[in-house]
């Protein structure tokens, strides 16, 4: 972490404070601001700084011009002080408060039992670079993608990294963000269900898997469901957490429960779309509702950094719509549906109407109402049990 100012700055947590306050910035000037900073001993020119939170897209010289003067605003400086960042008139930009480094407390202690994950990319057949993780060892476990999921961050993430490292202890664990999301390409033209299944088929032919199970984590569960049927021959095992059979405008019976899938609509589009952290509080509630502050702070930045204001509303529409209740009676393989008894985002008898669907499936409520498992919750130790249980059952390597 760094510190300079009254600021902080934590690049795995995502996360700017300043007098001790988390600052809500936008993704591209978070990147700004680490990469300054990082740099802090030399001028970065204009260009390298487009790449460096643009990449491959073109963008003028007056984005960059306007992400400096909000990363100036967020740590408490100006264009006339220039105390934090000051400007090279032609040719860049250099960091130049004072910086002190420090390490985190869980960092104390060197890490050795973690070795790196690998990140690699495949391009699908309609041009769409999808990013896919590999780690750990022993037989291998397919993670589909689900939303709020960056290969990158999310490896040091208190919102997913104890799911990396317990499953990538037992596991070869193969993880990928799914088009539109994180690490992949965001810019795509085809958004839709298919094209999900479809790059689920990429990455594990890029895998080199033959046969392996399935772990589908909310929306993650009706991608998984669609493969299997498309390749029985193919999954061993599907695990299915937090998942549900139909979205909620396609489960919406009556006005009022499509009054309320419109409102979630509503709130992604106006949450994201004017950056206001008010709004996506609102989900953070939802999906992790027993959780404090802090974790709430750390998922909000994950979502802010996992994709853009205009993919939200496209992700969340696809979800509403998505409807695999004709295919899961035809899932042959053995599965097990994991769910919290409380989930707040996905109610409990979507679990249900799974368990109905799927023939001889195993079902299992868990004491929890977050729908996104925490590392301190007595429900995680026991979702790590049974699904080891269930998967040490017959898995094909």
């Amino acid at each position: 972490m760094y510190r300079f100012a009254d600021c902080q700055l934590d690049p795995r947590q995502f996360e700017l404070r300043r007098g001790g306050d988390v600052v809500h910035v936008e993704p591209q000037v978070f990147t700004l601001l680490a990469h300054l900073i990082e740099h802090r001993d030399r001028v970065v020119a204009k260009t390298e700084l487009l790449d460096a939170v643009w990449a491959s897209r073109f963008v003028s010289e007056s984005a960059l011009t306007s992400r400096v003067k909000m990363l100036r605003r967020a740590v408490g400086d100006d264009g006339n002080q220039q105390r934090v960042i000051a400007t090279v008139r032609g040719v860049g930009y250099r960091f130049v408060a004072e910086v002190e480094l420090v390490m985190p407390v869980d960092l104390v202690e060197p890490v050795t039992a973690r070795p790196p994950q690998q990140i690699r990319y495949r391009v699908s057949p309609d041009g769409v670079r999808v990013a896919y993780a590999v780690s750990g060892s022993g037989p291998p476990l397919v993670k589909v993608a689900n939303w709020f999921t960056h290969l990158d961050l999310e490896w040091s993430s208190p919102i997913w990294a104890h799911w990396i490292d317990a499953l990538g202890r037992r596991h070869r664990l193969i993880r990928y963000d799914e088009r539109g999301c994180g690490l992949s390409d965001w810019d795509v033209p085809d958004f839709g269900f298919d094209a999900w299944v479809n790059d689920l088929e990429l990455v594990v032919d890029a895998a080199g898997l033959d046969r392996f199970p399935l772990l589908g984590v909310s929306q993650g569960g009706a991608v998984a469901i669609a493969y299997a049927v498309r390749h029985p021959e193919r999954v061993s095992h599907l695990v299915l957490a937090g998942a549900y059979c139909r979205g909620r405008l396609a489960r919406a019976s009556t006005a009022e429960e499509c009054e309320e899938a419109a409102l979630d609509l509503q709130l992604g589009r106006i949450g994201w779309r004017h950056d206001d952290p008010t709004f996506r509080q609102v989900f953070a509630s939802q999906f992790l509702p027993d959780e404090d502050r802090a974790l709430w702070d750390a998922f909000n930045h994950l979502q802010r950094a996992t994709t853009s204001p205009e993919n939200v509303v496209r992700f969340l529409d696809v979800f509403a719509h998505i409807d695999v209740s004709a295919l899961a009676p035809h899932v042959r393989c053995p599965t097990l549906i994991v769910h919290s008894r409380g989930d707040l985002r996905v109610p409990r008898t979507q679990a249900q109407e799974l368990a109905a669907l799927i023939p001889d499936s195993e079902l299992l409520f868990l004491p929890s109402r977050n729908h996104i498992l925490t590392a301190d919750e007595p429900a995680w130790p026991r979702f790590l049990d049974e699904t080891g249980r269930f998967l040490r059952l017959g898995v094909t390597t």
